[in-house]
């Protein structure tokens, strides 16, 4: 099945959480007119990712999945006919905070909900955010299962393995990357790429110490499409590509089955 995929990288900004669904709506929009299928946004751009007031700023932005926000994702996944991967969001469910992805498909519906199952602890996340308990996938019509990774989740090798045994052979993952880590960027996805059989579509948030380079990976480990990284361009930059999702996976299982059967 072919299809074409838009993702959004920019600099959501810290505490402004109206702002920023603004201009996620304008992407959404945007990516849409530009023929995209499915749209990819990345971790938590409601709120922002400054790990000195990530407690105040997911805070302030956390929402029930089915509030405002979530209203306002599902009216712009139907309005513009699209499968709307809508990055992570904070999501209060009562007194705790959760890093949850939401997926809506192009009626509106929310499909999935995924609670990061890894926290990033050197950030202090688990200091902010309970997390999940499990690997997460999403039932897409015509390609079946699409796996779901929030950042640090897929730095984890075994959890895009059982991605693969769940029948994920698409992972979507939202996230917000630091420079620091580009060497892990450059090196462990292509890895989980080729190792699973898997395309990994990937919406990072882009500037300040975030990294961006927001990427669509081939399941033989080849970088398919690129956004531009932090000091090439911090300004907001809409990727689209169109790929032949089965194509590459049965290319995948002829060369390179026997690294997951």
């Amino acid at each position: 099945m072919t299809v074409t995929i838009g993702l959004a990288q920019w600099l959501p900004r810290c505490h402004e959480p109206d702002e920023n669904l603004r201009a996620a709506q304008g992407f959404i929009g945007a990516l849409a007119d530009r023929g995209c299928n499915w749209v990819v946004l990345p971790e938590l751009w409601p709120c922002g990712y400054d790990p000195a007031t990530l407690a105040r700023d997911a805070g302030d932005a956390a929402e029930p999945i089915d509030g405002p926000r979530g209203e306002a994702l599902a009216a712009a996944a139907r309005a513009n006919q699209v499968w709307l991967f809508a990055g992570t969001v904070p999501e209060r469910d009562g007194d705790v905070l959760y890093n949850t992805a939401v997926v809506y498909d192009p009626a509106g519906r929310r499909a999935a909900v995924h609670r990061k199952v890894h926290l990033y602890t050197p950030l202090g996340e688990d200091k902010v955010f309970a997390a999940g308990d499990e690997p997460t996938v999403v039932h897409v019509d015509g390609i079946g299962a699409v796996g779901l990774s929030t950042c640090f989740d897929g730095d984890h090798p075994a959890y895009a393995r059982q991605l693969n045994r769940l029948g994920a052979r698409v992972v979507v993952a939202p996230c917000a990357y630091e420079v620091a880590a580009e060497s892990w960027w450059d090196v462990l996805y292509p890895a989980n790429a080729l190792v699973n059989g898997q395309w990994w579509v990937m919406a990072n948030q882009c500037g300040d110490e975030l990294l961006g380079k927001s990427r669509v990976i081939a399941p033989d480990g080849s970088v398919a499409a690129q956004a531009d990284r932090v000091g090439q361009r911090d300004t907001p930059e809409l990727l689209v590509t169109t790929v032949d999702l089965e194509s590459g996976i049965r290319a995948a299982e002829r060369a390179a089955g026997a690294l997951w059967r």
